[in-house]
């Protein structure tokens, strides 16, 4: 009876697969899509809007802070140099000293450092270094952390009661379509290679480029250019002719399993917008030029729907 039961909620699953609209939606081709395409893809699609509404997800970003001077106070109150949307009065001070930030907590004000009571002054890593800081404010609620872009460093801020995440709308997709799952070919660069990419903040990083993938697509060839770490799994940032007519104009990024035998599988009904589709306070990479194909690419993750507000 029990198999019976899971293979009655296969079968539904499919069938809503195959005959709702938007995150669900399958394509109409004529053809019953494979059951494990399907399941897969939802499993994805749900892991997706999960990660985007969690508490500390994209969605709940709340302010992008530039420390421009040696040292601001911080907090939301009016007296303070970087002035915060949420959170304490007065948060504490902000320093900067030979290319390193430290923060020294306001009296009485109740903050975590790395998940732990802050007492005293500390010193805050980046985004780039191996370890990153974090300050937690209003009960845990509140997230500080500092990001390194182009040499210069600044608040991020997230909190659990963003506009932005409590009010966040859902995802909207193109059909599941078993002929955007592509096979591709790696073509591998010499060791260290970098590409050039270029933030949305006009940052330009060089980032580990370990080969290039060739897939075929009407009759045409197409290349990607990949981010990653030679032998691990793959990143690409990608804009194509739905960018801005359908999907989110500054691009879209995909992930991909590591090369194996030299293949690798590009699956576009997983292509995803960048979190700067959700919030002002991001820095994303956008699409080199080797990355900008002229291919309709009808698949994957649309543009959200709801305008992006700045606080």
């Amino acid at each position: 009876m029990g198999k019976n039961r899971g293979w009655l909620g296969m079968a539904m699953l499919v069938g809503l697969l195959a005959g709702c609209g938007g995150e669900d939606k399958a394509a109409n081709t004529g053809k019953v899509a494979d059951a494990r395409f399907l399941a897969d893809n939802a499993a994805w699609r749900e892991q997706r809007r999960n990660e985007l509404i969690a508490p500390d997800g994209w969605t709940s970003l709340v302010g992008l802070h530039w420390i421009e001077l040696k040292s601001h106070f911080i907090g939301s109150g009016p007296g303070s140099g970087i002035r915060l949307a949420v959170g304490p009065a007065k948060l504490g001070m902000i320093t900067q000293q030979d290319k390193r930030v430290f923060l020294t907590p306001e009296g009485g004000t109740a903050l975590t450092f790395n998940g732990e009571p802050l007492k005293g002054r500390v010193e805050l890593e980046s985004d780039r270094d191996p370890n990153p800081s974090m300050i937690g404010f209003d009960d845990g609620k509140g997230l500080l952390t500092v990001i390194e872009r182009g040499g210069r460093h600044a608040l991020r801020v997230k909190h659990a009661d963003a506009e932005s995440r409590t009010q966040f709308i859902g995802l909207d997709y193109w059909p599941v379509q078993e002929a955007w799952r592509v096979d591709g070919r790696f073509i591998p660069h010499p060791p260290g290679k970098t590409l050039t990419i270029v933030d949305v903040i006009g940052v330009a990083n060089e980032s580990p480029n370990p080969g290039v993938v060739e897939f075929e697509r009407d009759g045409k060839t197409f290349r990607l250019e990949a981010l990653g770490q030679a032998g691990g799994p793959l990143f690409f940032v990608l804009a194509d002719r739905t960018s801005g007519h359908g999907s989110y104009p500054a691009g879209r990024f995909l992930d991909a399993d590591a090369p194996q035998a030299g293949k690798v599988v590009l699956d576009f009904n997983r292509a995803y917008n960048p979190p700067c589709a959700f919030t002002p306070y991001a820095t994303c990479p956008l699409p080199p030029a080797e990355n900008r194909l002229d291919l309709l690419v009808d698949a994957g993750e649309k543009a959200y729907a709801k305008p992006i507000k700045v606080l």
